[in-house]
């Protein structure tokens, strides 16, 4: 019996520790695998598009495939009303609406399913979530990772 409660209880906080540990807080330079450079020449500027995005295909960090994270960004809705549930998190207010998006692994493409209130679009937040290296493609941008938002909160 008491090698039951000494299992029992070891398992108990095995799942306890695993369940109440905090996701891994990401900026964006941690998004760029190691060693890799983008090109350093000056991409042409196409004046049919010019909000055309360099590097579409940058390359993801692999090993961040499934992990629990909590990264800091700026809403970009695709999704949504009232509340947001599709919106690409991007390092720097503006990014593919004013300016050209960045390169492909410095978007995130969130999914909210029961939506998002952004007060202000202005605002930084914090998003957590799991992260996926599976890219996605959208009339604003090519992107390399996506994510299931689990919570939002303000950036500070």
């Amino acid at each position: 019996m008491k090698s039951i409660l000494t299992s029992t209880l070891l398992l108990l906080s095995l799942v306890c520790s695993v369940v109440s540990a905090e996701p891994l807080e990401l900026y964006w330079e941690e998004l760029i695998p190691e060693g890799y450079v983008p090109s350093e020449e000056i991409p042409e500027i196409d004046h049919n598009n010019p909000m055309a995005q360099s590097n579409a295909n940058a390359p993801v960090r692999a090993d961040l495939n499934g992990k629990q994270v909590k990264i800091p960004g700026f809403v970009v809705p695709l999704e949504g009303d009232d509340t947001i549930t599709e919106f690409l998190l991007v390092p720097f207010f503006g990014a593919c609406i004013h300016v050209p998006p960045p390169p492909s692994n410095q978007i995130v493409f969130v999914k909210f399913p029961k939506g998002a209130n952004v007060d202000n679009l202005y605002d930084a937040i914090w998003v957590t979530g799991t992260l996926q290296t599976e890219g996605w493609t959208g009339d604003m941008a090519t992107v390399g990772y996506n994510m299931v938002g689990e919570a939002i909160e303000p950036f500070e």
